[in-house]
C-alpha cells in the first residue's frame, strides 16, 4: 500500500490563531487523562488548536490526518503505525500490521492490547498521537471495541489526542466520566472577547470592530479570523487609494462572503 506520507505531518497552522488558554488546557488534559477529544464543527479552530499545541507539548508527535477511505481497519492501521514509527523508529508495527490484515471483529481488543504493549516494550521519549478527523470513520464497526481498549491501557509517556466533528460513539464517551478522557467541546472552542480584541490586535483592528465582529460570528475561529483578515485588507487599501466606491465595493464583498453586516 502506498502512503500519502502528507497524512503523517503536523498540519501548519497560521500564528494569529494560537490561544494561551485552550493550550493550558490541553497541557492539563496531557498530564491528568490518558486521552483527549477536541469536538466541534468545521470551521471552530480544532486543527488549528491541536497543531499549536502539537509544537508546544513537549514531547515527539505522531500526527495521522484520516480520511473517509480510512474506514477500513488495514488502512487505518498502517497509517497509525506509521506515524508512531516516525518518531519511535524502533517501533516494531510490522507484526501489528500483519495481525490487522486478518483480523476480525473479536481480535481488535486484542490488537489494541497488542498496540500498547509494543508502545510500553519498545519505550522512547514521550509521545504524543494525534489523530484527527477520527469522525470520518465512526461508522466503522471496528471504532468502539478498539479505541475502548486501547484509550485506558495508554501509558503516561503515550497520551492521544482526536480531533472530530461528533462526539465518540457512545462507549467512548463515558469515558470521561472515569477521568480517563477528557473533552474540549465547540463552545470553549469559540473566541471570547478578549482573545478577538488580540487577535484582531495583530491585524491592526480596533476593540469596537473585534466586538462587532464576535457577536456576529460568535466567536468562531475561522470566520473571526477571516472577517479581520479582510478588513484589514480593505483599510491597507483604502491607505494606497483613498476611493469611496472602491471602499463601498470591498465592503459589499465581505457582506456577501460571510454574510455578516459589520
Amino acid at each position: 500500500m502506498q502512503l500519502i506520507l502528507d497524512k503523517i505531518i503536523v498540519t501548519d497552522v497560521p500564528a494569529n490563531l494560537a490561544r494561551a488558554r485552550l493550550i493550558n488546557m490541553l497541557h492539563s488534559s496531557q498530564n491528568s487523562c490518558t486521552s483527549t477529544v477536541i469536538n466541534g464543527r468545521a470551521g471552530t479552530g480544532k486543527t488549528t488548536l491541536a497543531a499549536s499545541f502539537a509544537r508546544k507539548c513537549g514531547r515527539r508527535v505522531a500526527w495521522y490526518k484520516v480520511d473517509a477511505a480510512d474506514s477500513e481497519l488495514k488502512i487505518f492501521f498502517r497509517y497509525l503505525i506509521e506515524s508512531v514509527r516516525g518518531e519511535r523508529p524502533d517501533f516494531d508495527g510490522d507484526a501489528l500490521i500483519e495481525l490487522a490484515q486478518s483480523a476480525t471483529l473479536e481480535d481488535i481488543p486484542m490488537l489494541a492490547e497488542a498496540f500498547i504493549y509494543e508502545l510500553q516494550e519498545r519505550g522512547g521519549e514521550p509521545l504524543l498521537i494525534v489523530i484527527e478527523d477520527l469522525h470520518l470513520v465512526y461508522d466503522a464497526d471496528w471504532v468502539v471495541p478498539f479505541f475502548r481498549r486501547l484509550l485506558p491501557l495508554l501509558p503516561a509517556d503515550a497520551h492521544m489526542l482526536i480531533t472530530g466533528r461528533s462526539l465518540p460513539p457512545a462507549p467512548l464517551w463515558r469515558m470521561r466520566s472515569k477521568q480517563t478522557l477528557c473533552v474540549i467541546e465547540e463552545q470553549t472552542l469559540s473566541f471570547t472577547v478578549q482573545e478577538a480584541k488580540r487577535l484582531f490586535a495583530r491585524y491592526g483592528l480596533t476593540e469596537a470592530q473585534a466586538r462587532r465582529a464576535h457577536e456576529e460570528t460568535h466567536g468562531r475561529a475561522y470566520s473571526l479570523d477571516e472577517i479581520a483578515r479582510l478588513l484589514a485588507a480593505s483599510d491597507s487599501s483604502r491607505a494606497e487609494k483613498p476611493l469611496v466606491p472602491r471602499r463601498k465595493r470591498k465592503m459589499a464583498f465581505i457582506k456577501q462572503l460571510h454574510g455578516y453586516c459589520l
